[in-house]
């Protein structure tokens, strides 16, 4: 037993051989090492030259093997092999991909290597196997590497330390901005835009001008990224927030036009997409969701692309809206797509995030660095030469002694030490004199000697005069990035396109008033509301619009061009609008689709409408309520804050039960009174405060009892004053006012009592309004005619009186809208037209008794 304990003694190691480390701490220790490493020496970029390590290596070892843009081109496995063995000692595809990248109009917004071969498309394939493809540096390439072997960069020993390898390229270019970065680390990562150099360079000139220059003044000289397949920028709100923070989510859109083919077919053009989307893989995407239904009227996807440029088709069924089709496109496929801009990069070996001006204040300071470095090697090189032409003028001026020393010298280092004693030269002057050619001693030699040494005086002057002063070197930094503009400045590629939420339109319009107008089919215009004159009672009106066959004006809305709409749908959805946004008409025109302009499903209709301010006053959003009801007599109030916050594709304003429609909503402050019509010329009066403010996505209460089956709610009033009258209008163009104090209050939910005397002859209720005398009534009919009358014109009577006619029907003609406009204060405005006011109806009235 105790011969076995001591062999197992024998094979434990000596007790100084092993360290107690714990584990966690080296875990620890040994993540943050590798981290560091990934962090400085792979995925993130240098801020001065915009580069990362291998990037730097490819470029650096093109130069190295002279495959420079006069050179003939190289083999691409040669510089791979060369930058492999010497800098770069990982994958050879890791270097082959970069300098492919580096090579691809569509991933550089200027590249840096002239690729000849199958360098990839756009569409995602590879390029050819390394051995088939050759590749040189471009001339831009060789501006960012200028100056390298005059000491203007450190180098330091690569992986072997067998050679030097530059630790930052001596750039003329501001890489970090113009093409941009991007890199996954430990911990963090980076994604940079690129830009446009020319305003780039622009943005750089003026920092240099000005160090206290502010962000937002330097994007006046740029404008924002400039990708390398154009496409637009939509918003610039993410431009701003990028510039001014150095993070920021820019979206990019597909340049898009819609055409008509020769066959009379709508098409969606594409010419350019958005950075860094591959084109095949989006195409393919967009094939599928139109298989699956989920993107509709789209016929054919065609890829027509070639070398002349891109072009993707779209081709559109003619039953479908290109318009709203291409909003589908840059909703569910990559044709609107976003890029998130996080500027972190390396300064003085540590991550940081940057701004705008902080990359060019990285950029000019390195610059600064390499003009002071590079003027310092310059006139040690001149003061080297200026000293051996001094030694050249002293043997020149003693010609025949120099001579004599030289040939009565035993060996060349007898004749040098001579030369050093006799004319007091250095040992660098004796060598010179002793290497000189016979031909420097005649007399243009001798002369052109002279000329150099005069001209090298001036350079020392001028090299030590950029030493002393600043702004000269500031100048230097100037004119060399007004150089490199004049030589590879172009034009913006990426349009800015700014979207509704960053621009105030409101700034740019007069707030003047206007008529909207909503047909049956959704088509909608605004006009001056200065083109409808008043006329008397009973005209015969005026054509008000041109619709199609079985369309007719639904909605006359008066509004300011400031106004917000909020638009309600048969099915209880609400949707914004600002009244600038819909397209001017004529009083006669058309007018455009209103899916065309927000994104209101086909099969649902514009019900009813509320004018808003503002959206953005919080006091004014939670002290006012929307009351809306339906055309089975519910009603439902909620805080008008609900609403307040615009979406594209609209939201849920009320819970619609089957078989019912949402047909009216009022905007109230809480304590108005409401009234409520049906069909069948009943009419109920109570408060709102009897009504429960709910959620949007409530159902709501009873309103009002239908008398019928067949009855339904035709409109809804809230009365905040005692001027205000009742004004209920018939089907067969019969109206007449009531004060609303005729109607009682009742509770919620009741009955009602009579509003109108129906008979055949006024025919059924259609509308009902909240009306005073210092307004006008708009009236339209289902052929178009517009009819505009005072409100005073109209004396008021009864609940029980069958009232008086408003406007003459022609044949089966009948009452489609009315609402009430705000008088014009207008002198001369025409009271009543002979021309267009044929016929006017006798006042005619039936009393009867009241229920």
């Amino acid at each position: 037993m105790a011969e076995e304990t001591e062999n197992d003694n024998n094979l434990v190691p000596a007790n100084d051989r092993i360290i107690p480390i714990n584990i966690e701490d080296q875990m620890k220790s040994a993540y943050i090492d590798y981290s560091m490493s990934v962090i400085v020496s792979r995925a993130l970029p240098d801020a001065r030259d915009g580069m990362k390590p291998v990037h730097r290596r490819v470029l650096y070892g093109m130069l190295d093997l002279g495959v420079t843009s006069g050179k003939p081109y190289k083999k691409s496995a040669r510089i791979v092999g060369d930058v492999l063995g010497k800098y770069h000692p990982h994958g050879d595809y890791s270097v082959y991909y970069t300098m492919v990248r580096m090579a691809q109009d569509w991933s550089l917004r200027y590249p840096l290597v002239d690729g000849q071969g199958n360098y990839g498309s756009i569409d995602g394939d590879p390029p050819a196997a390394m051995r088939y493809t050759e590749a040189r540096l471009k001339k831009i390439a060789e501006e960012m590497l200028s100056d390298i072997n005059k000491d203007t960069v450190d180098f330091q020993n690569n992986f072997d330390d067998s050679l030097q390898e530059p630790t930052v390229l001596p750039t003329r270019i501001p890489n970090l901005l113009v093409n941009g970065a991007s890199g996954i680390a430990v911990g963090m990562a980076t994604n940079m835009a690129p830009h446009n150099l020319s305003e780039v360079i622009d943005g750089t000139v003026a920092f240099i001008d000005n160090r206290d220059i502010e962000v937002s003044e330097l994007m006046q000289y740029i404008k924002g990224p400039d990708f390398p397949t154009g496409a637009l920028i939509y918003g610039y709100a993410g431009v701003q927030d990028a510039f001014n923070t150095g993070r920021g989510r820019i979206v990019m859109r597909a340049k898009a036009e819609i055409e008509t083919s020769s066959s009379g077919k709508e098409q969606i053009i594409v010419t350019e997409i958005p950075y860094q989307v591959n084109k095949a893989n989006m195409i393919e995407r967009t094939a599928e969701l139109v298989n699956e239904k989920k993107l509709e009227g789209i016929s054919a996807i065609r890829d027509e692309s070639d070398r002349s440029g891109m072009r993707i088709v779209y081709d559109i069924k003619r039953d479908a809206n290109a318009n709203v089709v291409l909003n589908n496109l840059f909703k569910y496929t990559a044709l609107q797509t976003s890029f998130s801009v996080n500027n972190i990069a390396l300064v003085k070996g540590r991550p940081q995030l940057l701004n705008l001006k902080d990359m060019i204040h990285e950029f000019v300071e390195h610059r600064h660095d390499v003009i002071i470095r590079r003027t310092r090697y310059e006139l040690a090189e001149a003061e080297k030469r200026a000293h051996i032409l001094e030694g050249y003028l002293i043997a020149l001026d003693h010609l025949d002694e120099v001579i004599r020393l030289i040939r009565n010298s035993e060996t060349p280092e007898d004749a040098r030490v001579g030369l050093m004693d006799k004319f007091g030269l250095s040992d660098l002057q004796a060598r010179a004199i002793l290497d000189m050619t016979l031909r420097r001693l005649t007399g243009l030699e001798r002369d052109k000697i002279k000329e150099e040494y005069a001209e090298l005086m001036k350079t020392i002057d001028y090299l030590k005069s950029v030493l002393e002063d600043e702004s000269l070197r500031m100048k230097i930094i100037k004119d060399e990035l007004i150089e490199i503009k004049e030589r590879y400045g172009d034009e913006r590629r990426s349009q800015i396109v700014h979207s509704a939420e960053d621009m105030r339109m409101e700034d740019f319009i007069d707030d003047e008033e206007i008529v909207i107008t909503i047909s049956h089919n959704s088509y909608v215009k605004r006009t001056p509301l200065s083109e409808y004159k008043r006329q008397g009672r009973g005209g015969r009106g005026s054509i008000g619009t041109n619709t199609r066959e079985e369309d007719f004006t639904e909605h006359i809305i008066t509004a300011s061009a400031h106004n917000y709409m909020l638009l309600f749908t048969e099915a209880g959805r609400c949707f914004w609008l600002r009244a600038f946004e819909i397209p001017e008409g004529s009083r006669t025109s058309r007018g455009r689709a209103l899916q065309n302009i927000i994104n209101v499903p086909k099969e649902e209709k514009i019900k009813a409408y509320i004018l808003v301010k503002n959206l953005k006053d919080q006091e004014y959003l939670e002290n006012n309520f929307i009351i809306m009801c339906t055309k089975k007599g519910t009603i439902k109030k909620t805080s008008l804050e609900a609403y307040s916050r615009p979406r594209a594709n609209g939201i849920n304003a009320i819970n619609i039960n089957e078989g019912d429609q949402l047909i009216e909503a009022c905007l109230t402050t809480g304590s108005s009174e409401i009234v409520m019509a049906l069909r069948s010329g009943r009419a109920i009066r109570f408060n709102e405060s009897t009504v429960r403010p709910m959620g949007r996505t409530a159902t709501g209460v009873r309103g009002i009892t239908l008398a019928s089956e067949t009855d339904e709610v035709i409109g809804m009033i809230s009365v905040n004053d005692s001027e205000t009258t009742v004004l209920v209008v018939s089907e067969k163009g019969y109206g007449k006012r009531t004060d609303i104090e005729d109607y009682r209050v009742t509770n919620r939910g009741g009955k009602g009592v009579k509003t109108i005397n129906v008979t055949e002859k006024t025919g059924e209720l259609v509308a009902i309004k909240g009306v005073t005398d210092a307004e006008d009534l708009m009236i339209i009919n289902k052929s178009g005619i517009v009819i505009r009358i005072a409100v005073e014109e109209l004396r008021v009577m009864g609940r029980a009186t069958q009232g008086v006619r408003l406007i003459n029907l022609k044949d089966n003609d009948e009452i489609a809208s009315i609402t009430k406009v705000d008088r014009e204060e207008e002198s001369d405005e025409e009271i009543g037209n002979p021309e267009t006011t044929e016929g006017f109806a006798s006042e005619e009235t039936t009393d009867s008794n009241e229920e």
